[in-house]
């Protein structure tokens, strides 16, 4: 086990994570800034809120429960746009939730991917939402299946694969547990998974779904879809999935492989650390301390 506390992703030409504080972030989307609730943020900011509001654009408010509305605050902003990553361009859309498609804390796991996935084999990418990892997948040239029980999420997906120019993501709409479980008694494997399983949500069918209750499940049906030289990331966000439980189902079902079981980290343009989740990633069996 390499025992990362943290992993650290960090803002690039396109995104900045600007400031973060009193249960919101400032972020700037190529030259759009945006406010955002954030429950990690339960610290003080590094700017005042005053400075916010001057600099931003919009506000997402929330509603109910996790929907809400986006509030103008100083000029006038399209409701969709694009940003850079590298040679990747993604999708960008104002809508009921907070997000605006693409989770920039993933950085650090797309650069991974990029680094680690060998073209040809397949890579799995479940609960894949927009896509980023998929279309740098396929940019890679493996066979990549992208797995989400949203038809909202797969439609944004293919957007960012034509956006990307590229071809022949295999799309799958369908419970991402219940599609890991199928690939385990067809037998097939893959030589990188990635999983961004949610808190809580529903499936294809409207199924109630619990992180803590299918952990163990997704962990064991990952390790046997994994092959020997592939790699594994896992994203939690579940407050009840901590790092001992983490370390604890990844030394059962990767006994015998490098792993790294950390918390996913930003720090904003003003020195503030921000906590994204927790983190697992099983390490490519030829990989070694030194060269990773």
């Amino acid at each position: 086990m390499l025992k990362n506390k943290q992993i650290t992703s960090t803002s690039w030409e396109g995104y900045e994570l600007m400031d973060a504080g009193g249960g919101k972030k400032l972020e700037r989307w190529g030259k759009i800034i945006t406010i955002r609730p954030e429950v990690n943020a339960y610290f003080r900011s590094g700017m005042s809120f005053e400075e916010w509001y001057k600099l931003a654009h919009v506000e997402f408010i929330l509603k109910k429960g996790q929907q809400g509305t986006w509030k103008t605050l100083n000029k006038e902003v399209p409701s969709e746009w694009n940003i850079f990553y590298n040679q990747f361009s993604f999708e960008l859309k104002q809508t009921s939730y907070k997000h605006l498609g693409l989770f920039p804390e993933q950085r650090n796991n797309w650069d991974f991917i990029k680094k680690h996935l060998i073209r040809d084999r397949k890579f799995l990418n479940l609960f894949a939402y927009s896509g980023a990892a998929s279309c740098i997948a396929r940019y890679q040239g493996a066979d990549t299946y992208h797995v989400d029980a949203s038809k909202t999420a797969l439609n944004t997906a293919k957007r960012n694969m034509d956006l990307n120019k590229l071809l022949n993501i295999r799309w799958v709409f369908e419970d991402a547990a219940k599609f890991l479980s199928k690939e385990v008694q067809r037998g097939n494997q893959f030589q990188g998974i990635q999983m961004d399983p949610p808190a809580w949500g529903n499936g294809a069918k409207g199924e109630k779904w619990k992180l803590e209750d299918q952990i163990d499940t997704l962990m064991s049906n990952g390790a046997k879809a994994l092959s020997q030289d592939g790699f594994l990331i896992m994203n939690t966000y579940s407050p009840t999935v901590n790092l001992s439980l983490i370390d604890d189902l990844s030394d059962l079902y990767f006994p015998d492989r490098k792993k790294e079981v950390a918390e996913l980290v930003m720090t904003t343009s003003t020195g503030k650390l921000l906590s994204f989740g927790n983190l697992l990633r099983v390490l490519p069996s030829t990989i070694s301390e030194e060269t990773y």
